[in-house]
């Protein structure tokens, strides 16, 4: 880079930038416009990110992403289409939103692959999932589980039942049902560190 390129990257940007300011001169390569846009938008970007993923460390490791894709796509931004937080913000609910259909695909193979072995006993299905994790450490996460929680994962992705068979075997609501099988994919998922 020569001195006068340098220069005007440090011209480009006036003393109190916009966040389009910024975004301008991070398009040409100003790592300094960078920082101060990072410092601007990155807490609002992460926590519109924790707000879809509901997990802080795949919420962190998004954000990073799209703070990457900023700088790296920032030539992208016009001004003309709308504001620089919209745009940033734009590449950080896509993201977001990418990784759960990520994660409900992975959840809809372990569901898919539960189905098919509805008559198997629990013993067989925790050897099936050794292969990955150890059945010890299956089992803790489940006895960590509610009652129902654990009664409903155990109707439904291990003996194949679908939501409303589980509700009505367990004796409770649909919504409740789908509610606790949630909230205990999610204990299940952060107890086997699986996506972390």
């Amino acid at each position: 880079m020569t001195e006068h390129s340098a220069s005007r990257r440090l011209q480009a940007v006036p003393d109190s930038p916009t966040e389009a300011d910024l975004l301008g001169a991070v398009a040409l390569g100003d790592e300094k416009a960078f920082a101060r846009l990072y410092d601007l938008v990155a807490p609002r970007v992460y926590g519109l990110i924790r707000r879809v993923l509901r997990d802080p460390g795949q919420a962190e490791e998004v954000a990073q992403e799209v703070l990457v894709e900023v700088w790296r796509t920032a030539a992208r931004f016009d001004r003309a289409r709308g504001s620089a937080t919209s745009w940033v913000f734009t590449i950080a609910h896509r993201r977001a939103v990418d990784r759960v259909r990520s994660e409900q695909s992975a959840a809809d193979r372990t569901f898919r692959s539960g189905s098919s072995s509805i008559d198997t006993p629990y013993d067989a299905v925790a050897d099936e999932v050794a292969g990955r994790l150890e059945r010890q450490q299956v089992r803790h996460c489940l006895d960590d589980l509610t009652e129902l929680q654990r009664q409903a994962v155990v109707l439904a992705y291990y003996q194949g039942n679908s939501y409303p068979q589980v509700a009505e075997l367990v004796g409770a609501s649909l919504p409740t049902v789908k509610a606790r099988m949630r909230d205990g994919l999610i204990r299940l998922r952060d107890c086997l560190g699986v996506g972390a």
